[in-house]
């Protein structure tokens, strides 16, 4: 039973260190990310274009395109609500059906997107998955902070206990982390 017993605690901690570094190279990941230029110009294409000047915002639909700094969004469509005070700064993109977020290796879908650009931070809900090499993490909201360069993810689209909008994930958090050959 001793032998058992030591082969199932090694198991047990060879595991646990192969999660600790898939998740350190997340982290990682992250922590590059950090590093994304928030202030940088807005490029945008689409298919249609709408201003709404007394709202203060321009609505984007059919094939929506936007790129900062090497960040690639596109979606079906998108508001873009800005501030007009002697010069047009964007205050946050709400996009919507089909979100992909894009930078260098790293992926993230879902099935609608918000970007604070004062916050610094892209939320992301609905049948989330983050993809970074052979990497993947499934859930219902992920939160990517660039200031910090912290993202998570819950399992939940809402962050709430409800049974709606658990998406594929079920309310839980799921993933493969690919483990390198010795």
């Amino acid at each position: 039973m001793k032998p058992l017993f030591l082969t199932m605690a090694r198991w047990g901690i060879g595991s646990f260190a192969v999660t600790a570094v898939a998740f350190a190279g997340m982290q990682l990941s992250a922590q590059a990310i950090a590093g994304h230029n928030s202030n940088a110009p807005v490029s945008y294409a689409a298919d249609r274009i709408e201003l709404q000047d007394r709202q203060n915002r321009v609505v984007l639909s059919g094939n929506v395109q936007i790129t900062q700094a090497g960040l690639n969004l596109s979606a079906a469509r998108t508001i873009v609500n800005y501030t007009d005070s002697g010069s047009l700064k964007i205050q946050r993109i709400m996009a919507t059906g089909g979100v992909n977020v894009t930078r260098g290796n790293e992926r993230a879908r879902g099935d609608t997107a918000v970007y604070d650009f004062n916050r610094r931070i892209i939320t992301m809900a609905g049948n989330v998955r983050l993809n970074r090499g052979g990497d993947t993490l499934n859930g219902g909201r992920l939160v990517i902070d660039l200031a910090s360069g912290v993202s998570s993810v819950d399992g939940r689209a809402s962050g709430s206990s409800s049974v709606t909008g658990q998406g594929e994930s079920g309310g839980r958090v799921t993933g493969t982390f690919s483990v390198p050959e010795n």
